[in-house]
């Protein structure tokens, strides 16, 4: 049955767990408005991420997966059970690896911490949970004061904000699951704690190394991450607003400017960029959101992100379909007050004329009030560079590979569909305009504009054409016939 072109330009990461990774709810997901399947290797084994894998696959082709490494993170260690802590209470940490913590001694998993950590300096566990302000040091171990009561689990995370830490920029356990996102020939890859480009490029190596196609997303969650947006954006393919570690790691009210920022800075410079964390986090529990997460995720939309993050409202909550629908449902309705299209030069992403045209196609869609934009691509690069216009007409992406559609599933207003290479402008049109019809609602007299060009080199748009639907369908030979196959 024919459908609507497209319910949301905004695209949709949902995490996903493998205790919950069924077909059917997957499908559900994806039916909802999920594009992306996100994995958190962090509280997974391998075999889990094979079924997640596994299962997504089986429901669609279209659905990229991403995975999350941990990065270089420093966590506590195991408890034999939680433990309690009271505000003015003098503790110990240390970087005892092998070592459990206690209420006497907090070890973590980094040995070195005693070096780097200053006098007066404040850590916090367990995204702030437990505040603990460094009083001395003595020997290996640091002495300091609890700052509020809490209650402390095994291999919570560590937060120590404005102070520097030289960790390496891969652990032990990314390099195993970076393998894995290799073998199962993955499209994207999101690095945790990246602080610099150096951070990116050690991820990079390891890819090349084994001829790997993966794409590399950059998790901005730190200071040093803020302040080195332009190197790691030039190294990346993406950026992630990852708004948990960024908003203990930096003070909570500078969060909205960085987000703002980042967003912009991507588009700018055609990086897909998500926004991430707690965006409905109150769903995990309720079937509907707060006005303030409402709020949240609508502001995310109108900076016009490529997509928004759910995490635990999908891997563990009680009402995951519904937080995608609810998503789905605020993007929607945000996006019919945006603007028509970001005014912005052409950019050199794919080349000076390819990138013009795309320009053009994205102008001119809107001052003819054209229904959609057909497009061919080898890469999705010409695509994404249309895609940074954040036009409020659809992309629609003939893609000549699987991964390269997969990859468009990021970018922002793209419905990429896999076809077979075309040899001409003709053939294209043909295949373009019988499958738009096949697939969507559309009149004889809506207005298309055509950008096509990758047929033998790869080199971006060429070619560019402006038509009805009936003009469009008779200059290609599309029939009755056509339809019914």
């Amino acid at each position: 049955m024919a459908k609507s072109l497209l319910k949301k330009r905004t695209k949709i990461v949902a995490t996903i767990s493998d205790r919950n990774c069924e077909p059917q709810f997957l499908r559900r997901l994806h039916d909802a408005g999920m594009d992306i399947v996100r994995i958190n290797s962090a509280h997974l084994d391998p075999a889990g991420v094979r079924k997640i894998v596994s299962n997504a696959r089986s429901i669609s082709d279209k659905i990229a997966i991403l995975l999350d490494t941990k990065g270089p993170e420093i966590r506590t260690t195991t408890c034999d059970e939680p433990v309690r802590f009271l505000k003015g209470e003098t503790v110990r940490v240390a970087g005892n690896t092998g070592e459990k913590t206690t209420h006497d001694v907090i070890n973590v998993n980094y040995c070195d911490i005693s070096k780097y950590v200053p006098e007066g300096a404040f850590i916090l566990i367990d995204d702030g949970e437990l505040e603990i302000k460094i009083t001395g040091r003595e020997g290996r171990t640091l002495t300091g004061t609890i700052e509020n009561d809490g209650t402390l689990g095994s291999r919570k995370t560590v937060n120590i904000p404005q102070v520097r830490i030289n960790l390496p920029s891969v652990s032990e356990r990314d390099l195993d699951f970076i393998d894995l996102a290799v073998e199962l020939d993955l499209e994207f890859i999101a690095h945790s704690f990246v602080r610099s480009k150096e951070d990116v490029l050690a991820v990079q190596r390891l890819l090349d190394k084994q001829r790997s196609p993966i794409k590399i997303i950059a998790k901005i969650e730190n200071q040093q991450g803020v302040d080195n947006l332009e190197e790691i954006m030039d190294h990346s393919y993406g950026i992630m607003v990852a708004r948990g570690d960024l908003a203990i790691e930096v003070p909570f009210e500078r969060i909205p400017g960085i987000q703002r920022n980042i967003i912009a800075r991507c588009i700018e410079k055609r990086k897909p960029v998500i926004v991430a964390t707690q965006m409905l986090h109150s769903m995990i529990q309720s079937p509907r959101p707060t006005r303030a997460e409402v709020s949240d995720v609508a502001n995310a939309v109108y900076s016009q992100t490529d997509a928004l993050m759910l995490s635990g409202e999908t891997a563990a909550g009680r009402y995951p379909v519904e937080a995608v629908r609810t998503m789905t449902r605020i993007a929607s309705e945000v996006e019919q007050e945006k603007d028509l299209y970001i005014e912005m030069p052409a950019g050199s992403l794919s080349g000076p004329v390819s990138a013009y045209l795309a320009k053009v196609a994205v102008k001119t869609s809107i001052r003819i009030k054209a229904k959609t934009i057909l497009s061919d691509t080898v890469n999705g690069t010409a695509i994404r560079n249309m895609a940074a216009f954040r036009g409020i007409n659809p992309v629609i992406a003939h893609c000549y590979s699987h991964r390269t559609m997969r990859e468009l599933a990021l970018s922002y207003g793209v419905i990429p569909v896999f076809v077979e290479k075309k040899v001409s402008v003709d053939e294209f049109i043909h295949t373009a305009i019988r499958e738009l019809l096949k697939k969507h609602n559309l009149k004889n007299s809506d207005i298309v504009v055509v950008l096509a060009g990758n047929f033998s080199r790869g080199t971006g748009f060429s070619f560019i054409e402006v038509g009805t639907i009936d003009y469009l369908r008779e200059r290609s030979g599309v029939t009755e016939k056509d339809l019914m196959a």
